[in-house]
């Protein structure tokens, strides 16, 4: 007999309704009543109700491979959980699922297995040199004992998107934040093995990441990535523990360094944009108004909603290992979200994820959109200035480059 994970209470409450295919991202590529939330509560209930005889005689239903498919042919965005009408926790239960596949030995995919072995080994997705990890660092920002925050790059942000990571760094320098980083010490979050099912890792890997941080005396954490933004937050306290220091979105540290005045614009920009909510910020972390108002305050800047936004918001396609094991799939539901930008009129679609950023700009491509796609910290490096070098560092500075400039005279004299 089949053992079955601690889903009774869901099992048992779910109606069948259906409102939950209606809003499901992955229904819309793949639409099979199998793939749907409703469709897979039904299979686990068929799972849930076989007896032991049942067994014997090789009747009913069993965790078969198309099964298997359809639990991870799923991107994780817990639409579904905010139009349940027995408040079931979506996000949470699917995840619940694919741990329990795997300990079964079903799952998970392929390209989910490849990703968890190289985070094991490389601790990054991406099987990077971890020495290269900080090499985005900009020169500008001095590193600094005892930060106000350690500036968490994550994965795609220091090997993929590293632009975003320069600018968030820099943003927060430019409001006179002293930071530091990880560097090499920086291991992956884990959010690519948890939402996979493939939690084996995620203890060791919060623990050094907190001691890490700790270690260097931050008063505080800050990241642009959701993904690791929900990690930190919510799953180090569930596999090891809560982080003794605030853990902060990039957006939620600087709409309090606005209001403390502390990082001033000097630029108008004179752009019409929208905003995207990931869904592990958003549906996820509650994090909402934040980005808006950021928004509100840069000069220039004019805020169209799309129709689908904050809880209702729909999916990039990127997220729960649905990328890496569909990756066409996930950028056709990406191609649906920036044609939904497009219909705004906006000049520039903003998010406040590198993932996000990185699967909406495939999309946009894909269906040729004048429309383009950027983090929210690279529309604040526009408008920010960098900071002022001291006098006396100007001198010093003078003074080094004076003999340079005398061996470069002299060596052109010569030739």
């Amino acid at each position: 007999m089949v053992k079955m994970p601690d889903i009774n209470r869901e099992l048992l409450a779910c109606l069948q309704c259906g409102y939950c295919v209606r809003v499901c991202p992955s229904y819309e590529q793949t639409p099979w009543e199998s793939i749907t939330p409703r469709g897979k509560v039904y299979y686990l209930n068929q799972l849930a109700k076989r007896s032991p005889m049942d067994t014997v005689l090789r009747r009913g239903v069993k965790i078969d491979d198309e099964f298997v498919e359809a639990v991870f042919k799923c991107t994780g965005c817990a639409q579904c959980e905010t139009v349940c009408h027995v408040n079931i926790e979506f996000a949470d239960f699917w995840e619940k699922v694919r741990e329990w596949l795997v300990d079964q030995g079903k799952g998970p995919m392929p390209a989910h297995s490849k990703l968890y072995q190289r985070i094991k080994a490389s601790k990054n997705p991406y099987n990077e040199p971890v020495e290269q990890r900080g090499a985005w660092w900009p020169e500008e920002i001095p590193h600094t004992a005892h930060p106000d925050a350690i500036f968490f790059a994550g994965c795609t942000g220091s090997y993929r998107m590293q632009n975003i990571a320069r600018a968030g760094a820099l943003v927060l320098h430019r409001a006179g934040v002293k930071l530091d980083i990880l560097g090499g010490e920086e291991w992956c979050c884990t959010s690519p093995a948890l939402r996979t099912g493939q939690t084996g890792i995620t203890t060791q890997f919060a623990q050094h990441n907190i001691y890490e941080t700790e270690k260097r005396g931050a008063r505080a954490m800050v990241m642009t990535c959701a993904g690791c933004y929900k990690t930190t937050s919510h799953d180090y306290g569930v596999y090891f523990s809560n982080p003794s220091f605030p853990v902060y979105h990039f957006t939620q540290y600087v709409r309090q360094l606005i209001k403390d005045r502390k990082l001033k614009f000097t630029k108008e920009l004179n752009v019409k944009v929208t905003y995207h909510d990931p869904c592990h910020l958003g549906r996820h972390g509650g994090v909402f108004e934040e980005p808006r108002e950021i928004l509100s305050k840069i000069p220039g800047v004019e805020l169209v909603e799309m129709p689908r936004n904050r809880m209702g918001s729909r999916c990039c396609g990127a997220g729960g290992g649905y990328k890496s094991a569909f990756n066409e799939l996930a950028v056709n539901i990406a191609a649906e979200r920036v044609k939904e930008a497009v219909a705004t009129g906006a000049d520039i679609l903003v998010t406040t994820c590198p993932f996000c950023v990185l699967n909406l700009a495939a999309g946009a491509k894909q269906i040729g959109a004048d429309i383009q796609v950027k983090d929210i910290s690279e529309l604040l490096l526009e408008v920010t200035e960098p900071v002022a070098e001291p006098v006396e560092a100007k001198a010093n500075h003078k003074a080094a480059e004076a003999p340079a400039s005398k061996k470069a005279e002299a060596a052109a004299q010569k030739a």
